[in-house]
């Protein structure tokens, strides 16, 4: 039975996140807002919706390690997973310039992130200077794009919003999907962790193992899809953007907004090889993009095996 309200509760989670994202999208199109400003706010984090939803509803359910397994299982699944599957479609290529930028912001939040896991950071305190951090990260990059349009950070942002879902013409209508979005994401939310503590509890698991295999990879598939279909469309930049976007929203945002929502207390020690494992990939990933400009299908190769290997030892 928790494993039927599980999956309904992810299926309905990332429907409505999808719904979310069309929605927003689509009223921001009918205000005019730039392709731009969509690519790197609506789009670019928008598809983080359902790990948002679903580690805000678990530190309410008292669960922190799954909302915590789930930020950290969701980045290292965009890395090794998501980023693997893109580049076996069709070998990624991105500008330098791209990511050198947007990559070094990753590196950054993901010290940051770890660190505050690690050292058990993640009180109102905490929170609050995570969230700031996303505000100060959002402007200095709108405000840089809006100044310099022809950088590469700045097309691939427009790219991603062109290549991202595509919300309907009617105002009223997007409106609507908003609305309808939010309600099913808290619905989808609920039962997810619902099902996930039953699911530790009947299995003899920890949450926290739940929270970095099945949670995260199930939140993590509106960017296994986008990714995907933008590679096949031989938009390598745009998949590799929306993991960079999503992986900085999933710890500014999600563990910002979950730790000042209820502050995790002593969950360090229990996820210290797991933020190693986080920190490396990002490296290893950003290592592959730089020295080849994108990455190949033999390195998503090496990234998908590494991935098994992770799931294999969390077993």
């Amino acid at each position: 039975m928790s494993v039927m309200v599980l999956i309904g509760g992810l299926v309905i989670l990332v429907f409505g996140g999808d719904l979310l994202v069309r929605g927003a999208v689509g009223t921001a199109r009918a205000w005019r807002v730039s392709p731009m400003v969509i690519g790197l706010t609506l789009v670019g984090f928008g598809t983080s919706t359902p790990e948002l939803a679903a580690s805000l509803q678990a530190v309410l359910s008292g669960a922190p390690d799954l909302a915590v397994g789930n930020v950290l299982g969701s980045n290292i699944a965009n890395l090794l997973l998501i980023i693997a599957a893109a580049a076996l479609v069709r070998p990624m290529l991105i500008d330098p310039a791209a990511l050198r930028r947007d990559g070094g912001v990753l590196v950054l939040v993901t010290l940051a992130g770890g660190g505050l896991v690690a050292l058990d950071g993640l009180d109102r305190v905490g929170g609050a200077a995570l969230l700031c951090g996303l505000v100060v990260y959002l402007v200095w990059t709108l405000r840089r794009d809006a100044r310099h349009p022809e950088e590469a950070a700045a097309a691939l942002h427009a790219s991603e919003a062109e290549g991202g879902p595509k919300g309907p013409t009617r105002p009223w209508l997007a409106l609507a999907l908003v609305i309808i979005g939010i309600a099913a994401t808290v619905v989808g939310a609920k039962l997810l962790v619902m099902g996930a503590i039953d699911l530790a509890r009947d299995w003899g698991v920890t949450e926290k193992v739940i929270g970095l295999t099945i949670v995260a990879i199930g939140t993590s598939l509106p960017e296994l899809t986008a990714s995907v279909i933008a590679a096949a469309r031989r938009q390598g930049e745009v998949a590799l953007g929306n993991v960079i976007g999503s992986n900085i929203f999933n710890i500014l945002c999600i563990l910002g907004v979950s730790s000042v929502t209820a502050p995790f207390g002593s969950t360090g020690p229990r996820f210290l090889d797991d933020i190693l494992v986080m920190g490396a990939s990002t490296l290893l990933v950003l290592l592959f993009a730089w020295r080849g400009r994108g990455v190949s299908r033999r390195e998503g190769g090496v990234l998908l095996a590494l991935y098994g290997a992770y799931m294999v030892w969390l077993s």
